[in-house]
């Protein structure tokens, strides 16, 4: 994205240039909008990727978060099963 905004400050300062040498300055000016145009279409693109690229990290991020808690939960779970298997085998009466 950088090279696309250098370029197109390069391209208003050359249309600028031209104009203010004694160039065609409607044709100087065509230019200098057209090169605005097309650099703000790309920012603006560039910004609806980047935010789609936000979006779908962090739909990733929380399935992750999901998934690592359903983990955890089973883990306790287990846990506590196998807690409370272990003390039924120590309160039982020795033979």
């Amino acid at each position: 994205m950088k090279s696309r905004l250098f370029v197109a400050l390069t391209a208003l300062a050359v249309a600028t240039t031209m104009a203010a040498c004694g160039q065609d300055s409607s044709k100087a000016a065509a230019d200098v909008k057209k090169a605005a145009t097309e650099a703000a279409d790309k920012a603006k693109e560039s910004a609806v990727k980047a935010a789609e690229a936000t979006k779908d990290a962090a739909n990733k991020a929380a399935d992750a978060a999901k998934d690592a808690a359903g983990k955890a939960a089973d883990a306790t779970k287990d846990a506590a099963a196998k807690a409370v298997d272990a003390a039924k085998d120590a309160a039982a009466p020795k033979k």
